[in-house]
């Protein structure tokens, strides 16, 4: 009578065990499908603001066009140029949305980033 009580103990076991192992692979598939990108792409964009200079043409959040003539880092913020007749703008970095500007280093490291595919493309 012992190995019948224990049998149905044995089966739940295993039935724990399983389920922990799907919360693990759906946690996961979640972490390397929206949390990893998503703080990747933030850790990029900071890189691409902090790497901004005097010159720079950018576009802002809000699809203003414009070049930097200057950069005030105590306040963190950014004086831009726009139109032809100059108009000066004064903005937060956050604002930035892409930089404009191509430059030799940055043009030479994206014809080595390479896809998973073009290995295969030929």
């Amino acid at each position: 009578m012992n190995t019948l009580a224990a049998q149905p103990a044995a089966n739940g076991g295993g039935s724990f065990i399983l389920m922990i192992v799907i919360y693990v692979a759906i946690f996961a598939a979640l972490y390397f499908f929206l949390i990893r990108p998503n703080s990747k792409k933030k850790k990029e964009e900071a890189e691409l603001r902090n790497n901004l200079e005097i010159g720079d043409e950018i576009t802002t959040i809000g699809g203003i066009i414009g070049r930097v003539v200057a950069i005030k880092e105590d306040e963190d913020s950014i004086i831009i140029e726009t139109g032809s007749d100059r108009n000066k703008m004064r903005m937060k970095r956050w604002a930035i949305s892409s930089i404009n500007t191509v430059k030799e280093n940055a043009a030479a490291q994206a014809t080595e980033k390479k896809g998973f595919f073009a290995k295969f493309k030929k």
